[in-house]
């Protein structure tokens, strides 16, 4: 082959989230290799409403070498056990959908059929009660899980809250001591090579000229690239999950410093609270046709636990995805590649997803449609098993006391979910697919607080019987000692990681 068949430029098109934790990436995998380049304007606001983020999160930032309290204090971050769902199933229950498992199997038939069998003869405890992570959540409680498996503290996991810009901004100083390029400006115009279709170059608006062999599209809803230059065209899932818009609103912190998200059902949509260590983050996600912005600004604002730190940020999406992530030369990471409704903290995690897979199949200058299709197929399916998973909240419902949630209640779903729906319903088996993000405890966690109690157990456990009667008695009564020995999330974050 001649000439040089390795990618020696990379053209990130874009800041904020997705930008920088792509930069940083890119950044300590290319070495001195290879030019990354950063195009960002500070006219052009960023979403910034991604505080809440899932378990993977951990591993992204310590292939990047990151110190976790060091990354806590800069971000102002607090800990996250999981997901409180306050009015989803019926207007006044809750439930917890934990990082981690619900005890551990001690038998060849899952702990949660077990459990099933317990409530139908009438002795069964609360299913939440049953995890390490509500455990300590419930009790405002957090510490480190141990590395012992024979440990009910090795149970459970975490994830964190913290602010997304400041992320951004922590990211960026990691990046640009690693040799990345930050260049200040507004895009212009895109240039396509005549003979491939690939993008060739961005101009800014003051007439620099930036070439490249790879450009990543971090530009946000835009599309800059992607779209606006590509035309790759867009699924619209909106009949599917039908909040289009978001008030977004920080209050002051309140003396409840939970160590997990809060999301609340409201009329026509819902309202998540995220706390950090200097402020809280709230927003209501609702549907447009069940509500006005006016309206669902003042359901916001009247709803939370401190005073309102300004007026509320009004966005809008379109939740779907690009037909393609990965288009000729441009791949698109965050917003730019499609946008998936916040209910289960994923944005940050499609980010890193992205990124991710780019470094697996990394490409060189001939980008061969053989490692782009791998990619697209992998993208692919990964958004849409997080979709099944977020479509699952909404079918659930049994509320019928507004237009929302009777809409939500009575819609078709992808037989992707109606599959994992039943098989539940039936035989309280929690079947999965590749590429599933949330794994059974998620589903279980979900199918059980919205009221879907299976009509049967699993056959096979009759044939077994129950080898320790009292098992969920005593991992109840253990998980519960377990958490009353831990630190007060409070104390756990002002000892190892408070911000200054």
């Amino acid at each position: 082959m001649q000439g040089d068949s390795h990618i020696r430029s990379i053209v990130v098109v874009g800041g904020g989230t997705a930008g920088w934790m792509t930069a940083a990436a890119l950044s300590q995998a290319v070495r001195a290799n290879c030019s990354v380049t950063l195009i960002e304007s500070d006219e052009i606001g960023t979403i910034g409403v991604g505080e809440a983020t899932i378990p993977p999160i951990r591993t992204f930032n310590q292939t990047l070498g990151i110190d976790e309290n060091e990354f806590l204090k800069a971000t102002r971050g607090t800990f996250k056990l999981g997901i409180r769902f306050h009015g989803w199933g019926e207007r006044d229950a809750t439930y917890f959908h934990p990082f981690g498992s619900y005890g551990r199997n001690f038998d060849m038939v899952p702990l949660h059929q077990f459990w099933l069998a317990a409530r139908a003869a009438g002795h069964a405890p609360p299913l939440d009660d049953l995890c390490m992570a509500w455990a300590a959540a419930s009790r405002g409680r957090f510490a480190q899980p141990v590395s012992d498996p024979r440990s009910v503290l090795s149970t459970f996991d975490y994830a964190y809250h913290f602010d997304a810009g400041l992320y951004a901004r922590f990211l960026r100083s990691y990046a640009e001591a690693r040799g990345v390029h930050r260049i200040e400006g507004k895009i212009a115009d895109v240039g396509l090579d005549g003979e491939t279709g690939s993008v060739s170059h961005v101009t800014l608006e003051d007439g620099r000229r930036f070439d490249g062999d790879l450009f990543v599209d971090c530009s946000g809803f835009r599309g800059l690239l992607i779209e606006g230059a590509l035309e790759t065209g867009y699924q619209d899932w909106t009949h599917w999950l039908p909040c289009d818009r978001a008030m977004a609103v920080p209050c002051a912190r309140t003396k409840d410093f939970t160590p997990y998200t809060l999301s609340t059902a409201r009329e026509a949509g819902w309202q998540w609270r995220i706390p950090l260590q200097h402020r809280t983050g709230n927003g209501h996600v609702y549907c447009s046709s069940f509500i006005t912005d006016d309206e669902a600004a003042a359901t916001l604002l009247a709803n939370l636990d401190g005073a309102a730190l300004g007026d509320p940020r009004p966005l809008r999406f379109v939740t779907g995805r690009r037909n393609l992530f990965w288009n000729r030369n441009v791949i698109a990471i965050g917003l730019s590649g499609g946008f998936m409704e916040p209910l289960e903290s994923t944005s940050i995690h499609l980010i890193q997803a992205g990124i991710s897979k780019l470094l697996a199949l990394f490409p060189d200058k001939g980008f061969d449609p053989l490692v782009s299709d791998e990619y697209n197929r992998l993208a692919i399916a990964e958004f849409e098993r997080i979709r099944d998973f977020i479509i699952l909240h909404y079918k659930l419902t049994r509320r019928t006391d507004s237009e929302l949630w009777r809409y939500c209640g009575a819609m078709e779903v992808p037989d992707t979910v109606s599959w994992k729906i039943e098989h539940f319903r039936r035989y309280g088996r929690l079947v999965q697919r590749d590429a599933d993000l949330f794994g059974p405890p998620s589903w279980l966690a979900v199918h059980i607080g919205q009221g879907n109690i299976p009509e049967g157990g699993d056959p096979l456990l009759p044939l077994r019987g129950d080898p320790q009667p009292d098992h969920l008695v005593k991992l109840q009564a253990a998980l519960a000692r377990a958490a009353e020995g831990m630190p007060l999330h409070d104390a756990y974050v002002a000892q190892h990681c408070a911000a200054e």
